[in-house]
């Protein structure tokens, strides 16, 4: 099958940027089956109720962190669950567990990031144990990679701990120099997501300077950093991609709301009423500049709607508006990634 590679960069934090208009994304949206005239984007649409939903049940999932488990955790309303993604002028195929793995059978698939990431990977995991409950795992952790792996289809889904993609070393971020790369190769779809880790400030904030080469610097603008660092990013997947192989995407992700307590229901419609944040100018002028094909999932904009699908006060302790209850948001991710997977 050759290697998928997809770039998610987002704060998935409470977050989801929306990037549309990018030819990337729009290219492989285009493949899409359009009932009408009208020009079939899978991230442009609108969260409409079905009672159908959700796709798993999260008490039957022994993946999910107890902080991402609100109902267990006392989360009373349940109307969140219900939301399915309706795409304008195209309809999109429902998640098929089974097919996803016989389709992947003997492949290995991993997700590079933050917390998101592993929200992300969480989600897909319980999707695929809901459709083939009875099939055989193994979980096991070795170093910062995290393996779900199905005995019976050969099929490893993993989550590697890495919010910056570059190096981190004694507070100083080598915007230059990439961070795991070597634990990228050999992998069959790539999902990368790099923003939120980037935004923090005081305590939460792990570096003091940037290198660039020699050149150390005690201040820079973070976006200005931020580009470098997936420049390199660009680079690596230009160096070392196949096109003929290979798809290479990004996602993006942003916050949408700064305090989610008592949110029960999506933001109505396909707009948001927000400004979007500094990234997208970023990511959009990395991804366009490019030498292999790329892919951008770009699900900003269903998620920002989804003001209601964070933990909130039910993520055992504290308010989290940051990460998603699952089951929920993540599941749509990944519905739109397996969507674009179908196509390619």
């Amino acid at each position: 099958m050759g290697l998928r590679l997809y770039f998610s960069l987002g704060q998935l934090l409470a977050l989801l940027l929306s990037l549309s208009s990018t030819p990337f994304l729009l290219v492989a949206a285009e493949q899409l089956e359009k009932p009408s005239n009208n020009r079939c984007d899978i991230f442009e649409g609108s969260w409409v109720f079905d009672n159908s939903y959700p796709l798993y049940d999260a008490s039957q999932c022994p993946f999910i962190d107890s902080a991402l488990n609100c109902q267990n955790n006392g989360r009373p309303d349940t109307l969140y669950l219900h939301y399915k993604w309706n795409p304008i002028g195209c309809d999109i195929s429902r998640f098929d567990g089974e097919e996803f793995l016989e389709r992947h059978r003997g492949k290995k698939v991993m997700f590079v990031g933050d917390s998101l990431s592993n929200n992300q990977w969480q989600s897909l995991g319980c999707m695929l144990h809901a459709a083939v409950p009875n099939a055989n795992y193994t979980l096991a952790s070795r170093g910062r990679i995290t393996t779900l792996f199905f005995l019976e289809y050969g099929v490893s889904v993993m989550f590697l701990k890495n919010g910056f993609l570059v190096s981190l070393e004694n507070r100083t971020l080598r915007l230059d120099t990439l961070s795991g790369s070597e634990e990228w190769k050999g992998v069959d779809v790539l999902i990368f997501n790099s923003y939120h880790w980037w935004l923090h400030t005081g305590r939460l904030r792990t570096w003091d300077s940037y290198q660039i080469g020699n050149q150390t610097l005690k201040d820079m603008d973070v976006m200005e950093a931020y580009k470098i660092a997936l420049t390199t990013w660009a680079n690596w997947v230009d160096s070392n991609i196949d096109p003929t192989k290979t798809h290479v995407g990004a996602e993006w992700n942003e916050p949408g709301v700064q305090d989610c307590r008592g949110q029960t229901k999506p933001v109505e419609g396909s707009n948001y009423p927000g400004t979007k944040p500094p990234g997208d100018a970023v990511v959009k002028s990395v991804v366009s500049n490019m030498k292999r094909p790329a892919i951008l999932l770009d699900i900003v904009l269903l998620t920002q709607l989804r003001k209601d699908g964070h933990p909130s006060t039910f993520a055992g302790g504290g308010l989290d508006c940051s990460h998603w209850c699952l089951a929920g948001v993540p599941d749509t991710w990944n519905q739109l990634l397996y969507t674009i997977l179908l196509q390619s």
